[in-house]
């Protein structure tokens, strides 16, 4: 009795649809294939019509998978490849002689250090990849943790590669709040500091987002010029000073170029 009233009260049917939350993930897989497709960037009318979905449901996924990074909207009503979904696709490419795990394998081998990479998820960054050095340590880090932009090197270096008025607008929506006592919590000190980041073409955490990690980071740009994610060589503060992490900025840049070209 207790399959047949789990049926019959909204629950999945063995054999049948599934249930409302399965039907919008099938929704929403039907969209991404519908905006994947050949000929993008694609309308908001040829998405709804070839997912099968009605409009009204097709813009509100849409708007939550460009939240998320996974689609990019075109205009106003076209919509193409996120940099999130490139990623994905990148990272199951492995076999590729140059592939973004050949990329970050080459830089953690160059530096010693732990590697991140990361895309832009609206305010936040998300980490997609993570290679972990030979050190006797380990960060708290994982893939799919979700952090601000300001107080990491990954972060400010998007945030270096935008717009001022668009800094302002993320600013104002997220706040600086703090991580921790390092963490530049005034819109002064992190533009200061961004206009630094431009300069020298990669950014640096010194203990602002974690205590005792120190980072170096720098933006992966797109073929449209707009920051989609980045790269960072991670360490700890009592084993490599400032000094030394900055010494990788050169092996640093050429990562992001290269991740740039695969993503």
């Amino acid at each position: 009795m207790g399959e047949g009233t789990d049926a019959g009260t909204g629950g999945a049917a063995r054999g049948g649809r599934t249930s409302a939350a399965g039907s919008a993930l099938e929704k929403s897989l039907r969209i991404l294939e519908a905006v994947a497709a050949p000929g993008g960037p694609h309308r908001l009318a040829d998405v709804t019509a070839a997912a099968a979905v009605p409009k009204s449901s097709t813009f509100r996924i849409l708007a939550s998978l460009v939240e998320q990074g996974f689609v990019r909207q075109e205009g106003e009503s076209r919509y193409g490849v996120g940099p999130r979904l490139r990623g994905l696709s990148a990272l199951v490419s492995g076999g590729e002689p140059a592939s973004v795990e050949r990329v970050l394998g080459e830089l953690r081998e160059s530096t010693g250090q732990t590697v991140h990479l990361a895309l832009r998820s609206g305010e936040t960054i998300t980490y997609i990849r993570k290679l972990e050095s030979e050190q006797p340590f380990r960060t708290a880090s994982r893939v799919g943790m979700r952090m601000p932009l300001h107080s990491t090197a990954i972060g400010k270096s998007i945030l270096a590669r935008l717009p001022d008025e668009e800094v302002r607008e993320l600013i104002a929506a997220a706040g600086l709040p703090p991580r921790t006592a390092r963490t530049l919590t005034t819109a002064a000190a992190l533009r200061a500091q961004l206009v630094e980041i431009r300069g020298r073409g990669f950014a640096l955490d010194d203990e602002e987002n974690e205590p005792t990690i120190r980072c170096i980071g720098a933006a992966i740009v797109g073929a449209d010029g707009r920051p989609i994610g980045g790269v960072s060589v991670t360490t700890v503060t009592f084993l490599v000073s400032r000094e030394e992490i900055e010494s990788y900025a050169p092996a640093l840049r050429v990562a992001a170029e290269a991740l740039a070209a695969l993503l």
